[in-house]
């Protein structure tokens, strides 16, 4: 994919982010598209409404995709997400056969693309493609924006 898709895909995460911010959420977006660059699943995070640690954006965009593909490899995808993956979110990503994930902001608390840990150091069975740092700024200046606007209340 050229870099003008991963803006426009990630801009369209960035709207489900801001979706995930008005519902309380911690303001997280996901999109899945496929190799034509057709987007097949997107999701933000819904942790706190379903009261379910799983409740991810990755996840129940993961969940979504392999659902519309009737198959639990996704493999030829690419995920992007306004936030760098967690540990749960890497699982997922390897065990679903992901090809490539472009991530926003770091996440320097449990970012497992490179900053806490990257997954793809250690032997498992799948390794994907990973570009950080896209639209890196306005992925993370709606994570600031919604947390500090939580400490104010």
């Amino acid at each position: 994919m050229s870099m003008e898709n991963d803006i426009k895909f990630m801009r369209e995460a960035l709207a489900l982010a801001k979706k995930a911010a008005e519902l309380g959420e911690v303001p997280v977006g996901a999109v899945v598209v496929n190799s034509e660059g057709i987007v097949i699943a997107d999701a933000y995070n819904l942790r706190e409404n379903k009261k379910s640690v799983i409740a991810h954006a990755e996840i129940i965009a993961i969940e979504q995709a392999c659902r519309k593909l009737g198959d639990w490899r996704l493999s030829g995808c690419t995920l992007y997400v306004t936030l760098e993956p967690c540990p749960m979110c890497a699982g997922a990503i390897v065990n679903s056969r992901i090809s490539r994930v472009v991530f926003g902001a770091y996440d320097m608390q449990a970012g497992c693309c490179g900053s806490v840990i990257n997954f793809n150091a250690y032997p498992f069975n799948h390794a994907f493609e990973i570009e950080g740092g896209v639209l890196e700024e306005e992925c993370s200046a709606i994570l600031a924006d919604f947390f500090k606007n939580k400490r104010k209340n």
